[in-house]
C-alpha cells in the first residue's frame, strides 16, 4: 500500500492534538499502521535533556544518537530546520500507511498534494482556511462549518471519530 499522508492544521489550542489522537485510535483499530508526526515551532525547543548522555553525547558533535530502553528507541537527528525538506521527513515513515502531520503550516498549506483537516475555532478562521488550504478533507474543532453550507464535511471528532477515519480512509484506499 502506498502511504497516505494528511495534515491537521489549526491555530494554537483549537483542538488538533485531539483529532490526531481521535483518528489514530479509529485508524489503527482498522489495522493501519499509523505515524505521527509534529512540527514544534519554539525556535530552542529540545526533546533532549540538558546533562543526561544524550545530550551530552550531542555535545560532543553527534549528528545523530539513539537513544534505546526496554519500550522504546529514539532518534535525535541535531539538525538546522532550513537544511531539511517534508520530503526527508517522510521518507522515515514510508513503511506506514498513513502518516499524520500536525501542524507544518508553512510546508502544507498550497501543497495540493497533502489534504488538509482543519480544526477551527470560528467562522472567521474556517473561512481564513478555505483560502489557505487546499485540498481540505474535512473541519473539525469547537466551531461546526455546518451552518456555513460548505461542500467540506464537518466532523464532531468527539461524537464521531470514526467519521473522521472513514474520511481518511476513503482517500488511503482511492490513493493505492
Amino acid at each position: 500500500m502506498k502511504t497516505t499522508v494528511i495534515a491537521v492544521v489549526g491555530s494554537k489550542s483549537s483542538g488538533k492534538t485531539t483529532t490526531i489522537e481521535a483518528l489514530t485510535r479509529e485508524l489503527t483499530k482498522r489495522g493501519y499502521k499509523v505515524a505521527a508526526i509534529k512540527h514544534i515551532s519554539e525556535v530552542n525547543f529540545t526533546i533532549d535533556t540538558k546533562d543526561k548522555d544524550t545530550w551530552r553525547f550531542a555535545q560532543a558533535g553527534a549528528k545523530t544518537i539513539i537513544s534505546v530502553a526496554s519500550h522504546e528507541i529514539a532518534t535525535i537527528e541535531k539538525v538546522n530546520e532550513a537544511d531539511f525538506s517534508l520530503e526527508e521527513i517522510l521518507r522515515k515513515c514510508e513503511d506506514h500507511d498513513i502518516v499524520i502531520l500536525e501542524g507544518f503550516r508553512k510546508f502544507v498549506s498550497k501543497n495540493e498534494n497533502i489534504p488538509k483537516i482543519v480544526v477551527a475555532k470560528s467562522k472567521k478562521e474556517a473561512l481564513e482556511a478555505l483560502d489557505q488550504f487546499k485540498p481540505i478533507l474535512a473541519f473539525t474543532g469547537p466551531y461546526s462549518t455546518e451552518k456555513m453550507n460548505l461542500k467540506v464535511p464537518y466532523v464532531d471528532v468527539f461524537k464521531k471519530p470514526e467519521k473522521i477515519a472513514d474520511i481518511v480512509e476513503k482517500l488511503a484506499i482511492e490513493r493505492r
